[in-house]
Parts: C-alpha cells; structure tokens; sequence
C-alpha cells in the first residue's frame, strides 16, 4: 500500500500523461518515508461512457484517489494528501491552461481488520541492495 488510482475522460487520454504522473507520484510518495517500494502502485482507469456539466462542451476531468493502509495519523495523511494534490495540479497545469479540465483527488485509509494482502515484492527488492 499505497494505492494511486487515476480515473480519466477518454478525449484527454494522450495530453493527461499518466505513465508521467505515476513516476511523480512513486516519487513523491517513497521519499516522504511512510510507504515501502513495494507496496506503491498506479492504475489509469479509461472511462469511456461519461458526461460532464450540460454536456454542450469538450469538458474532462481526472478524479484521483490514494488508498492507504490503516496506521498512519492523520497528520501524516493530511501533510502526504497536501503534497500530492501539489504535484497533481502542477503536473495537469499546462493542459487545463489549454482546456476545460477538472481535477479532483481523495485519500482514504482502508480498514485495519478487512485488508488482505500477500506480496513477494518487498523481498524482492530487499535483495537487490
């Protein structure tokens, strides 16, 4: 954990540069110290079947949430969810200069007792030291 995921109008696909955005938010999120490697990733969900507004103009928008595992205070989580709503809004700064774009971002903390994971990764890169 943690878990980014980004939910993006389909007419703004090639101009969001999700791949761009997942590098800074791994970034982000691994040098704040809170997260493991291994645990961080990123998923761009398409939507294909969506309106906006009156529906009259090329609108989009991006809704982002991260999704943390139980533990952390909230302070913790307010300062991570302050910085990273930085990095989004000046990563998508240029393109909603161009266009009408909305941006929305949520951090939620999963429940302690009803999160299950099993993950091989953090040994993983344990061993490449």
């Amino acid at each position: 954990m943690p878990h980014f995921i980004a939910e993006y109008t389909d007419n703004i696909e090639q101009a969001a540069d999700l791949p761009g955005l997942f590098a800074k938010v791994h970034d982000y999120l691994d040098a704040t110290g809170e997260f493991p490697l291994g645990g961080i990733r990123s998923r761009g969900v398409r939507l294909d079947t969506w309106r906006m507004a009156d529906g009259k103009h090329d609108y989009a928008f991006v809704h982002m949430r991260l999704q943390v595992g139980a533990g952390r205070d909230l302070a913790i989580r307010r300062k991570v969810a302050k910085g990273l709503f930085e990095i989004i809004t000046a990563h998508f700064a240029a393109l909603q200069a161009q266009r009408l774009l909305a941006l929305s971002f949520e951090m939620s903390e999963l429940d302690a007792e009803l999160n299950f994971k099993l993950n091989n990764v953090h040994q993983f890169l344990h061993g490449q030291g």
